[in-house]
């Protein structure tokens, strides 16, 4: 089974370097045009999104004959206090540089904390993996969040890289072949590409 883990087209708070999670923004203009330049797969019959608004506007333009189906927790990690706001914002914040002096990793006040996000995260994963194979499906399709992503490749890839590796353009992918090993009901994702340009 292949699977296809996508970024969603740019927000107006993307293009200002804003942390943005819980906010349900839109596509904005080049947002937009992002899309359109990924290319229409009307090929694609089932996609599965986030709840957000940017995420699902993205699977409407991209695969506009595919059933969507929204998974709760595919949402992208809550920022808390930082939500909405960007670095140069809050250089002279010390709840933010004691954040990033932890590479970002530990509780946002108000808000989730890495691991905390990516237990969700791959939780939602794995349940739309086991619907997948009950399914019989050969590709998964998945429409989601910079950080989502980042979640599921650093928690499933082979070879392993940390998360921030994984990091992933708006409308670009990550690509990879899916190996479950029963006995263990473990996950893999294997023989993974970073695709600029998408093809299925």
């Amino acid at each position: 089974m292949r699977v296809y883990l996508i970024r969603h087209g740019r927000t107006r708070g993307n293009l200002s370097k804003r942390y943005i999670g819980r906010t349900d923004e839109p596509l904005c203009s080049q947002g937009f045009s992002d899309c359109l330049r990924a290319g229409t797969f009307t090929e694609i019959d089932r996609v599965y999104v986030s709840p957000m608004l940017r995420t699902r506007q993205t699977a409407v333009l991209m695969f506009p004959s595919a059933e969507l189906k929204t998974v709760d927790d595919l949402r992208e990690m809550d920022f808390g206090e930082f939500e909405g706001k960007n670095a140069d914002e809050m250089e002279s914040d010390a709840k933010y540089r004691a954040w990033t002096d932890g590479m970002c990793r530990g509780p946002c006040p108000g808000g989730e904390d890495l691991s905390g996000f990516t237990d969700r995260v791959n939780d939602a994963f794995c349940e739309i993996v086991e619907s997948a194979l009950r399914d019989l499906q050969k590709r998964i399709v998945i429409v989601a969040h910079g950080g989502t992503i980042m979640s599921i490749m650093s928690s499933f890839a082979v070879p392993e890289r940390d998360y921030y590796d994984w990091s992933c353009g708006n409308c670009r992918c990550w690509r990879s072949e899916l190996t479950f090993i029963p006995e263990s009901r473990t996950l893999l994702l294997c023989d993974y590409s970073y695709l600029s340009e998408l093809s299925f």
